[in-house]
């Protein structure tokens, strides 16, 4: 990989493991899904006025937005509103042995056994991870995660065809064009009162806002299209084993957090385990 496409990928978790933490206290004000129906219309409304409109893959691109978007975010930011944002973004990090199974059902990859043992090794780490003490009585918030984190490999394999055929940042803006109303349609349904969450919403609020629309979703997301449309998904995750550091030590530094040595020793083993698993990827 060239050093500039090297640069970029590593960007992408850098940027979404602060974003991750920030919005921990956006949820203070904006409930889940409200936070991330505004940063999806915002990052859509910045990019779409300049790219035309991808018309042969608007219909591809709306179902990717419902799985990848809409319901992913809705599952993991629900869950991180209920636990600690440092485990959180741990977490999420099981989004990788999740797309080596939807891999091996959807695309018939058969992992070799050092990616199976890197699997196990890697659910071990979530498992010590979860008997954390400050996880105890938060476990919904630990499923809503996980299953948002399996919702968001299943997205980036549906949505790894249209990448490589089409501009990431024109992928960013449809894909928030879609996904933001939805989002905020499903917070008015199921959440309430988001007229009244955005009327009452401070100046710090917007700030973690504008954040996640333009630097984690305009800029964030536009790279990521870009290097997952040239590069196999094989290759190109290994860069996310980032956002799990980058993640606790944002939330360390700007929220306070300590995570104590449950986290630590299941983060390292989680890591490990996901490390093997791309390690010993075939190509």
């Amino acid at each position: 990989m060239p050093l500039r496409d090297l640069l970029l990928a590593i960007s992408v978790p850098l940027l979404w493991g602060v974003g991750f933490v920030v919005t921990k206290p956006g949820m203070e004000v904006f409930p889940p899904m409200l936070i991330n129906g505004l940063r999806w219309s915002l990052s859509g409304l910045i990019l779409v006025w300049f790219f035309p409109i991808p018309k042969k893959y608007l219909i591809n691109i709306f179902m990717v937005s419902i799985i990848s978007c809409t319901l992913q975010y809705s599952l993991t930011f629900s869950g991180l509103n209920l636990i600690d944002a440092s485990s959180a973004v741990l977490f999420v990090q099981s989004e990788v042995p999740f797309g080596v199974l939807i891999a091996y059902f959807y695309l018939k990859e058969k992992p070799i056994f050092k990616n199976i043992l890197g699997l196990i090794i890697a659910f071990v780490g979530l498992i010590v991870l979860s008997g954390s003490p400050n996880l105890a009585g938060k476990y919904i918030g630990v499923i809503l995660v996980l299953c948002g984190a399996f919702t968001w490999s299943l997205g980036q394999i549906l949505i790894k065809p249209i990448s490589e055929k089409i501009n990431g940042f024109v992928l960013t803006a449809w894909v928030g064009i879609f996904a933001g109303p939805q989002l905020i349609l499903c917070s008015q349904l199921i959440e309430g009162n988001v007229y009244q969450n955005i009327l009452e919403a401070d100046f710090n609020a917007w700030l973690i806002v504008l954040y996640l629309g333009i630097l984690m979703n305009a800029l964030g997301y536009s790279i990521w299209y870009y290097v997952l449309g040239k590069y196999a998904i094989n290759k190109i995750l290994p860069v996310m084993l980032l956002l799990p550091v980058t993640g606790v030590i944002t939330a360390i530094v700007l929220l306070g957090e300590r995570p104590n040595i449950n986290v630590l020793i299941g983060g390292i083993i989680i890591i490990f385990g996901v490390g093997m698993i791309l390690i010993g990827k075939e190509r």
